[in-house]
């Protein structure tokens, strides 16, 4: 079983912006969900904790040994899949993952071939090895991502909105891959996709503007905001009207008409229902301090 424990991280960049303030955070096999909008702090944390930058204090302990001393140890354990990335053009799938081995320190050619083998077969990219990667789809373009993720048996694998821009499909075929590897080793997963959290998750975190402002199960957080979501259908010409009313946490277009969504301890009345809360509706209360 491994541990990754982040211990106070707080990170202040040259130009003032503070990047991670206070962030602790104990990780353990499974897929754990870092959610949160653009700029909330999810790079600079992931950064950190593969060693591409240090804090300006704080300590991260992955299995026993401190990474922010000693790197090298973090970098030999981990795997990357970052949210874009380029490949050599007319190189195939088998031939790219190979290269990607060695460049990794797998020096022994015989079970360097049976990984890289093992690793399109787990990836569904078998039958397609010798087609080049530059010409994959979306979808088989992030698996061959998690496949070189995956070279050298990584113990910590970070995935970067891994899903954006796939089909209902191909995402879930993904998702199902994340959650098959996460039953052995720690999967760091950013995303501003709630849906992908909701689907993956038994652990998250929320961060906004560099501080954590959520931190357990989803689970925990739905069942914390019971019988406080109420929603509405209204025209968009009373939305200004309601948002000063109300403690309005989202809105979404519906048939012509606004979906509104709204936090409160008590019935608001005013034509309200009761809502059935989900992560999405978690995700945006804590955004909105509630």
């Amino acid at each position: 079983m491994n541990t990754l424990t982040i211990n106070n991280i707080s990170k202040v960049y040259p130009n003032g912006v503070m990047a991670m303030n206070d962030i602790s955070l104990n990780i353990g096999n499974g897929v754990f969900g870092l959610l949160g909008p653009n700029g909330a702090g999810k790079s600079s944390l992931m950064r950190t904790i593969a060693g591409l930058q240090k804090p300006g204090s704080g300590d991260i302990i992955f299995n026993g040994i401190n990474t922010i001393k000693d790197p090298v140890f973090i970098k030999k354990q981990l795997g990357y899949l970052p949210q874009d990335f380029g490949v050599y053009p007319k190189i195939s799938a088998l031939d790219l993952l190979e290269h990607l081995a060695v460049l990794k320190g797998m020096t022994n050619s015989k079970e360097r071939k049976e990984q890289v083998l093992a690793l399109l077969d787990k990836t569904n990219l078998y039958a397609n090895r010798h087609k080049a990667v530059s010409g994959f789809s979306g979808g088989m373009r992030q698996r061959f991502g998690i496949a070189q993720a995956l070279l050298g048996n990584p113990q910590v694998i970070i995935v970067d909105e891994p899903t954006a821009g796939l089909d209902p499909e191909e995402r879930n075929r993904f998702n199902n891959l994340l959650s098959e590897i996460g039953e052995q080793v720690i999967v760091i997963l950013s995303t501003h996709l709630v849906e992908d959290v909701r689907n993956l998750c038994t652990q998250m975190a929320i961060l906004y503007k560099g501080s954590v402002i959520a931190y357990g199960e989803p689970a925990t957080f739905i069942n914390d905001i019971k019988d406080c979501i109420w929603t509405k259908l209204i025209t968009k010409d009373e939305r200004t009207a309601h948002e000063h009313s109300f403690k309005v946490i989202s809105t979404q277009f519906n048939a012509g008409k606004l979906n509104l969504h709204v936090y409160s301890k008590e019935d608001p009345g005013n034509g309200f229902m009761a809502k059935q809360p989900d992560l999405e509706d978690v995700y945006f209360s804590r955004l909105a301090g509630l």
